[in-house]
């Protein structure tokens, strides 16, 4: 520093009188961090709902096509779910969903069913007839093929058939659960 400066200082000081330092207050808290993500169980899900929805525009199902698949089921418990002998437990009504929410509903309507020990349940998807949502670009009912394709890869689904039609007929489907393991 050269003189005029430290004259300055001193006149200042001088003009101000004696001070007394300020308590430090603590700093104001940071933004919260945001929370961590599982970026790659998104991207899995995200693979999944990609391959869903590329096997769904391979082999469609129409309107009036019967959904059906005998996975780890008896010939017998088969023939009765065929012949509408079986009654579900209980259902859920798919009308008038995305495929979206129907995905998340028929996944959580399934876990639920088996942690309550359900062995049949029905699912209603319609026959798309609506327009719209319903049907894909392909002309096909969009609900009836997730319903298929989802159950078809479930491990807790044993067999399914659509019912007869005073069940619902090809607008439902009857779904057989293996029992819950302890």
């Amino acid at each position: 520093m050269n003189g005029a400066d430290d004259d300055d200082a001193a006149l200042f000081r001088s003009a101000i009188g004696p001070v007394r330092k300020l308590p430090e207050r603590p700093a104001p808290p940071s933004a919260p961090r945001p929370k961590p993500r599982a970026k790659m169980a998104e991207r899995d899900d995200a693979d999944a709902r990609e391959d869903l929805r590329h096997a769904l525009e391979s082999t469609l199902l129409e309107a009036d096509d019967p959904l059906a698949w005998r996975g780890d089921v008896s010939q017998e418990a088969w023939q009765r779910l065929r012949r509408g002998e079986m009654s579900a437990q209980e259902e859920l009504d798919l009308h008038g969903t995305d495929a979206a929410t129907a995905e998340a509903l028929v996944r959580a309507f399934l876990n639920d069913a088996q942690r309550h020990g359900l062995g049949c349940v029905r699912i209603i998807h319609g026959k798309g007839g609506r327009g719209g949502a319903d049907i894909g670009r392909s002309g096909a009912p969009v609900l009836k093929n997730l319903v298929d394709r989802m159950l078809r890869q479930r491990s807790s689904v044993l067999a399914f058939h659509s019912p007869l039609p005073a069940q619902g007929g090809s607008g439902a489907v009857i779904v057989l659960l293996a029992p819950r393991r302890r």
